[in-house]
């Protein structure tokens, strides 16, 4: 069905009701009315400034003043009907550049400046006045607004009732010659006016949707912000562009700012359990963890399914040490969604950290279950299976890393490490080095290099990767005090080397809390000095 066959049906209906003075009419801005009534303090500052147009248009004119008087009343009384249903979302034109221009648009969308309107009023009998557009007003507006004056227009009419009688895309009506009259019942009803004309601008800012998410795509983030940003100048209400927009904004570092467009959206769709979750994610990363919590538990509450929301609140509670509320969510997300690997190895590492290693080994071995080639889990399970004796599992679990992925610097470290506790010195070092050739940044594998190195009695070797390790990382604390121990330990003892790398340990333990280790540090210093 064409989608003006309601309206033209709406229309016939409208008019009998007309004829019998039966109307829909509201006072609310905004809201549609079928009449609209001028009188008071507002009709005063119509025929005011409508006489002062007046005069300033009588100086190039030889039209009776009260007649240029009386047509300016009429176009101003049909422009506030239009400025009273259609509010902001609507601009007028300025009315002095029209009477200066061509005065063939009187509004404009406020999204879109190029999509005009023109408005026509006309007093009389509604069943034999006829609305005149030319040819040039159909070409610059989208849309003809036709307005029926009730009562005589004059200086001392004390009361108008406005009708708005109907609307017409201009792209419906045919121009053969100058100009084309139009009767009410070939208008379609005014209350599709404000849905035709948001129609006007969803074509193109579903277009710039669709440009900003290919971007997206691309990981074009400003192009991307580009696009959204001009859906939201074309449609301010669209809670979409303001979330994406908002990633967008996250994604390009301006965390403040994707937290300001989150709540944009929010604001628009209270119920946009979405937004609440990818701000409270923003709110994270600002250092806010209560508002992150606040943010996932509406998200939570909103939608108690939206597995997301459950897994990052249970991840944030861990992450603030509330490590069994944190366990209670991630469960919550696997019982919602048994295949959820990222939730179990979430859980695996809590459980390690509450101390139930076996539980941790269990949540690790079902994510590779599910999904054989997820190397986090088979580091984890490793990392948990070394602590528990169990080496060779470890060595195993390392392995299928390396498998998975042989560039994998993580896993040569770690196998490196149980190597070395199996007494393969050799073996320990060989992996160190495939560490540091995939990843020459990486400071423990130094750090660890430089303990076998001593150990193997390469004691300068040892210096060598404690070097690298502090030059990567100025804060190793662990890296200073190793150094310290093997200038000691040198042939020529390097005291005073080695207190300096004992008293920058020390400093760098104090300011990170750790007193057990800033006061064996101390005791270092006691005892060289002795």
């Amino acid at each position: 069905m064409d989608w003006t066959t309601p309206l033209k049906a709406q229309q016939t209906d409208f008019i009998p009701r007309l004829k019998s003075a039966k109307l829909l009419h509201c006072d609310e801005k905004g809201q549609h009315s079928e009449l609209t009534v001028i009188s008071g303090q507002r009709l005063d500052q119509l025929r005011d400034f409508c006489w002062e147009m007046a005069e300033k248009y009588r100086r190039t004119s030889r039209v009776a003043i009260r007649d240029v008087f009386i047509n300016n009343m009429k176009g101003k009384l049909a422009e506030e009907v239009v400025k009273s249903r259609l509010a902001d979302f609507v601009t007028e034109v300025d009315y002095e550049k029209r009477v200066g221009g061509d005065g063939k648009v009187d509004f404009t969308l406020t999204s879109d400046s190029s999509i005009g309107i023109q408005v026509k009023a006309r007093n009389g009998n509604f069943d034999k006045i006829q609305w005149s557009i030319s040819r040039e007003e159909i070409e610059k507006n989208a849309v003809l607004v036709c307005i029926l004056i009730q009562e005589e227009v004059s200086e001392a009419q004390a009361e108008y009732n406005l009708i708005l009688a109907g609307f017409l895309p201009t792209n419906m009506i045919t121009s053969n010659t100058g100009k084309v009259l139009l009767g009410i019942d070939e208008l379609l009803y005014s209350g599709g006016l404000r849905s035709y004309l948001e129609s006007l601008t969803s074509s193109e800012a579903d277009e710039y949707i669709r440009l900003g998410n290919e971007c997206l795509e691309k990981e074009d983030y400003q192009g991307a912000f580009g696009y959204y940003t001009q859906v939201l100048q074309l449609k301010p209400n669209n809670e979409d562009a303001y979330f994406r927009r908002g990633f967008v904004r996250s994604k390009l570092g301006d965390k403040q700012g994707a937290i300001e467009d989150y709540t944009q959206a929010i604001k628009i769709d209270p119920n946009y359990f979405k937004a609440y979750c990818i701000r409270g994610l923003a709110r994270y990363a600002l250092g806010d963890k209560q508002g992150t919590i606040d943010d996932l538990t509406q998200a939570i509450k909103i939608n108690p399914n939206y597995v997301v929301s459950i897994y990052i609140r249970g991840n944030t509670r861990s992450d603030l040490g509330d490590k069994q509320g944190g366990i209670e969510d991630l469960t919550q997300a696997i019982k919602i969604n048994p295949n959820y690997v990222d939730a179990y190895n979430k859980r695996g590492f809590a459980r390690y950290e509450l101390g139930d290693k076996q539980g941790a080994i269990d949540d690790y071995t079902q994510v590779i279950k599910i999904n054989p080639n997820y190397v986090d889990a088979y580091l984890n399970r490793g990392f948990v299976r070394d602590e528990l004796g169990d080496k060779q599992g470890a060595i195993d679990d390392y392995n299928q890393v390396i498998r998975i992925n042989p560039n994998d610097a993580q896993a040569y470290n770690n196998r490196g490490n149980v190597r070395n506790e199996l007494g393969d010195k050799q073996g320990a070092i060989d992996d160190y080095n495939q560490a540091i050739k995939f990843n020459p940044n990486f400071a423990l594998a130094y750090y660890n290099r430089g303990v076998v190195r001593y150990e193997l009695g390469d004691k300068q070797g040892a210096i060598d990767d404690y070097n690298q390790a502090i030059k990567i990382n100025p804060n190793y604390a662990g890296a200073y005090t190793n150094r310290g121990v093997v200038r000691y330990a040198l042939r020529e003892g390097d005291k005073q080397a080695a207190i300096k790398d004992f008293q920058t340990a020390a400093n760098i333990y104090k300011k990170e809390g750790k007193e057990t280790d800033y006061q064996k540090t101390i005791e270092m210093i006691r005892e060289i000095n002795k």
